[in-house]
């Protein structure tokens, strides 16, 4: 059976009502348009950012936690229970989540852009909070898995990695109020490696291993290729945790990126695969998103290999988080205008003999304008950098701007028909 059969099958007892998961990608679609705007507007050099509060930093979270962190909460609390087997989880509970994670993004965004620690804290402790309750909601979940033991692994993992992503923010915020706690120079690099690679990566990889077949109507990947992959990824963040705390540095750091691009490679040739093998071949706009996502991927493991093999690169350190930045953006809203119409037809049909299809859900002229535009976007910011152009930057950002609006427009639209279907 394909992972869509799957889904389907068990659809009616594995849904959550549609406001809970509508309304963490509807903040998702608000954040990635501010956080655009803020690197259009803001005032500041953000090509010159080499950390500390500012706006610059106000952006990049609330791309990182404004829309990766709300699509991950979101997509995970539905997709999760369809890989367990298992009734998904309390839908007050999330509301709640939401309800403290929504504004807790903002006050922290605003925080790091005004410089304003004692704003930054309150913000920060609220995040903490929902995401720290969330884990254990998905964990209470996991506990009972019954089914996609690759996909629970890599979940798994990624709930031990915002362990210590928390914990870092935490201590980090605590450095900004004047605290005494543990360096810098130990708990910057830590939340450097385990927010991006260790809880948001993972579990970007995990799902896929979910969304790619159930899109591409193909098998599941092989089981033991999954968890391979996961082993060396979280082998490679492990001993990147050494490296910063000065054990064996020159080993564990070569170690680590070879184990990291192994377990990345095996995860890419699990996608080829499944779209290859998969009945459905034409997957348009949205698929081709994140194979360009997937490219950034790969540039991210390059550049970071050059840059922890010391090598003095101009600007290589923008051009590395650039890299990162597009893989997950590019991949989560590739992924999102394939995901929020295939669960507003779910549903819409609910009780219904018939109900509207996903491709009648979908705004396709805004889905088209938004690919045009991210991916101008990124193209000018990559250029910028090359050229150390920050006029060049800002027109860029703005281009992004525009694109989140488009994709603004296309999820208006998905629930303007979702109320016209009675949802």
């Amino acid at each position: 059976m394909t992972v869509a059969g799957a889904f389907l099958g068990g659809a009616s007892g594995r849904l959550l009502p549609a406001s809970v998961p509508l309304r963490f990608f509807g903040a998702a679609v608000v954040y990635h348009a501010l956080g655009w705007l803020v690197l259009a507007i803001a005032p500041g050099n953000g090509l010159a950012f080499r950390g500390g509060l500012g706006w610059p930093l106000a952006a990049l979270h609330l791309f990182t936690l404004g829309v990766l962190g709300m699509t991950a909460l979101g997509a995970a609390a539905q997709l999760l229970p369809v890989a367990t087997r298992q009734a998904p989880v309390g839908a007050r509970a999330l509301a709640w989540i939401w309800g403290l994670y929504t504004p807790g993004v903002a006050v922290l965004a605003l925080g790091m852009g005004l410089a304003m620690p004692p704003l930054l804290a309150i913000g920060g402790t609220a995040v903490a909070v929902a995401l720290a309750t969330w884990a254990t909601l998905v964990a209470t979940n996991l506990r009972r898995a019954r089914g996609m033991p690759g996909v629970c692994t890599h979940a798994w993992s990624a709930l031990l990695s915002l362990c210590v992503l928390l914990a870092s923010a935490l201590l980090l915020a605590a450095g900004w109020l004047g605290w005494a706690v543990p360096g810098r120079q130990l708990t910057l690099p830590l939340h450097l490696l385990f927010a991006p690679f260790g809880f948001m990566g993972l579990l970007a990889l995990g799902l896929s291993y979910l969304l790619v077949p159930m899109f591409a109507l193909s098998q599941p990947p092989h089981e033991g290729t999954q968890l391979a992959s996961c082993a060396c990824i979280v082998a490679a963040l492990l001993l990147a945790a050494l490296a910063v705390f000065g054990v064996m540095p020159a080993v564990a750091r070569a170690l680590a990126w070879t184990l990291g691009s192994t377990g990345v490679l095996l995860h890419l040739h699990l996608m080829r695969r499944a779209l290859a093998t998969g009945m459905r071949k034409e997957l348009g706009r949205s698929f081709l998103l994140v194979k360009l996502a997937w490219g950034a991927l790969l540039v991210t493991l390059v550049l970071g290999g050059l840059l922890w093999a010391g090598m003095d690169l101009p600007r290589a350190e923008a051009a590395f988080g650039l890299a990162l930045l597009a893989w997950l953006l590019t991949f989560v809203f590739g992924m999102l205008q394939r995901i929020l119409p295939f669960l507003a037809a779910l549903h819409a049909a609910a009780g219904k003999r018939r109900g509207p299809t996903a491709s009648a859900l979908t705004h396709d002229k805004a889905l088209k304008a938004h690919f045009c535009c991210h991916v101008t976007a990124f193209a000018g910011l990559a250029l910028a950098i090359a050229l150390d152009a920050e006029w060049l930057a800002r027109p860029a950002a703005a281009i992004g701007f525009a694109g989140a609006l488009a994709f603004g427009a296309f999820h208006l639209h998905l629930l303007r028909k979702l109320r016209a279907a009675g949802v």
